[in-house]
């Protein structure tokens, strides 16, 4: 007896229709996750805000260099004359040790909250100069950072900083979809744009 040969021909027309059918149903999941839409749907659980701001104090430093390119307020504490040369100076240039006011960061503060609270900047209290300017307080280097707390289905959280005017126009509760890599991180440029 020879080798039984399947024929698709050979079966009824409603039968091969079924057959079909069937293997469609099959892949449609491997087609659905190789060309369906990308991403995952998140939603909108929290907008929050940060503000904050660096504090300068204003203090004696210790610095060195040149001594013909001191700052006008330094203070010369050694001289010593370079016998080699170096920086592109010729041996005998005069190196000083001095001291200078600066303004260095000591201390930041911020302040938090969550949309519909407006943001709002802290108000640090300063420290005002000695008679002799040291100690004084100034306000520095400012950040404002605005954040959307996302969600899925599946109970993995994110968080995307968006600029302000961006920020303000999502809703909370508000669902869209975002792309996740393998490692679920999000990737939050790929927001729409609101």
């Amino acid at each position: 007896m020879g080798p039984v040969r399947f024929r698709l021909a050979t079966l009824p027309r409603p039968l091969r229709w079924a057959l079909l059918g069937l293997c469609c149903l099959a892949l449609a999941p491997i087609a659905w996750k190789l060309y369906g839409p990308r991403g995952v749907v998140v939603e909108v659980v929290s907008k929050t805000w940060q503000y904050e701001i660096e504090v300068e104090q204003r203090g004696q430093e210790t610095n060195s260099g040149w001594c013909d390119e001191l700052p006008a307020d330094a203070q010369v504490l050694a001289r010593r004359v370079t016998t080699k040369a170096a920086d592109g100076r010729p041996a005998g240039g005069e190196h000083c040790r001095y001291t200078s006011p600066q303004w260095r960061r000591r201390w930041g503060i911020r302040n938090e909250g969550q949309a519909p609270t407006p943001p709002s900047w802290p108000s640090p209290k300063l420290a005002s100069a000695g008679a002799d300017g040291m100690g004084a307080e100034r306000l520095g280097k400012r950040q404002e950072r605005y954040l959307l707390q996302l969600h899925d289905s599946s109970g993995r959280d994110w968080s995307c900083e968006l600029p302000q005017g961006q920020w303000q126009r999502v809703q909370v509760n508000a669902s869209f979809r975002i792309l996740v890599d393998r490692w679920s991180v999000a990737n939050c440029a790929s927001l729409p744009s609101f």
